[in-house]
């Protein structure tokens, strides 16, 4: 499926004015249910204290807890991982390796060194602040906060024009911003805006990740068993646990 062009504000789509609060959630609960399933390839760059790479990946998402992940060469997947509410499970073809174990936050980081849960990183790879609304929040003059567990707190900032999530910001206790995540390049879909550009920052690893998504086909059926993987004869089963981290 072809994505259009990616949108650039015009009066038609400019807001008369400045939404309060409770229209900013509205808006975010909006997007939170219009999107549920995701296809596309993307290109990934990313840097840190142990250097800066980049490989294409194909992604499969389906919220809230299911997830595939294909790191791709020019000789096919080197890298294949399947997560849902059960498993966690990675085949390397390469040298037969087959790692498994329960699905879990600490699990997941493992392959992907983002501290998300399976919920939170299913939306996040869709474009969506990952967020659960709460029943307080608080207005932030075109953005929207509320208080966490440890006395930390979570920011999504609103597109003063298209009205849609760019930025969301999770810190801590002492005010330091923990976690961080960008939406930009939003493209017309059938399911709506999407952003087509995703960069994740945390500051505690020192590590910044950009997402390119390509033709991304969204809310699409997708089958369960593409979620899951079964150990190819040939390949040596290793606990997930063993990959430390």
């Amino acid at each position: 499926m072809s994505v259009a062009p990616r949108v650039t504000t015009s009066p038609d789509n400019h807001l008369s004015q400045r939404p309060d609060t409770g229209e900013l959630v509205k808006r975010l609960g909006s997007r939170l249910r219009q999107f549920q399933s995701l296809r596309t390839l993307a290109t990934v760059s990313y840097w840190g204290t142990d250097g800066r790479g980049g490989f294409q990946e194909a992604v499969l998402v389906q919220r809230p807890d299911r997830l595939r992940l294909e790191t791709l060469s020019p000789l096919g997947a080197i890298l294949i991982v399947t997560v849902d509410a059960d498993e966690i499970a990675g085949f390397h073809p390469r040298e037969g390796l087959f790692y498994r174990g329960r699905s879990s936050k600490e699990n997941l980081f493992r392959y992907t060194h983002i501290p998300l849960a399976l919920g939170e990183l299913t939306s996040l790879l869709m474009g969506l602040p990952p967020v659960e609304i709460p029943a307080r929040w608080q207005d932030g003059e075109g953005s929207v906060y509320w208080e966490i567990g440890g006395g930390g707190k979570e920011r999504i900032a609103f597109h003063p024009t298209l009205g849609v999530p760019t930025q969301w910001e999770r810190s801590g206790a002492d005010g330091e911003i923990e976690l961080s995540a960008l939406f930009s390049d939003f493209s017309e879909t059938p399911a709506g805006l999407f952003p087509l550009k995703i960069v994740l920052e945390n500051p505690v690893q020192q590590r910044r990740l950009e997402i390119r998504y390509q033709e991304p086909e969204l809310n699409i059926v997708l089958s369960l068993p593409l979620f899951v993987q079964e150990k190819p004869a040939t390949a040596r089963e290793i606990p997930l646990e063993s990959l430390g981290g």
